[in-house]
């Protein structure tokens, strides 16, 4: 098999992997994905996710309503429009959070355990370059 084909085994691997491991807390990796965001930018709108995350409004209009149904966040008054509605976690939401990035620390602590730590960083690397080739 070629490095390409390694390569798309290994990410849908990963993705299957990381689904599974949320979908024991109920939550799906887009929801892991605006939980993050909300973490580091309390009050942003669901507009701004959708920007950051490359996602249409009615996408994450569905991804912020299963989170408030979870009670993981909730809707602010933005003081400046009243149309706006500024997002931020709960506790529950940010326990929530806390767990998730415990388990996949897990999944990929164990990603990492079959690997020498310079093969790892090697493979980090090239990663990385792939991810920041511009298309």
């Amino acid at each position: 098999m070629s490095w390409e084909d390694w390569l798309r085994r290994a990410a849908a691997a990963q993705r299957v992997a990381t689904e599974r491991t949320l979908a024991a807390l109920d939550v799906t990796p887009a929801q892991f994905a605006t939980l993050r965001i909300l973490a580091a930018e309390p009050g942003l709108s669901s507009a701004d996710i959708a920007r950051l995350e490359h996602l249409t409004p009615p996408t994450v209009s569905v991804i912020v309503a299963n989170l408030e149904r979870k009670k993981a966040i909730h809707r602010i008054r933005d003081a400046k429009s009243a149309r706006i509605r500024r997002l931020a976690l709960t506790d529950s939401g940010s326990d929530l959070l806390r767990n998730a990035e415990e388990r996949l620390r897990e999944l990929h602590a164990r990603y990492s355990e079959s690997v020498s730590p310079h093969a790892l960083s090697a493979v980090r690397d090239w990663l990385r370059g792939v991810a920041e080739i511009e298309v």
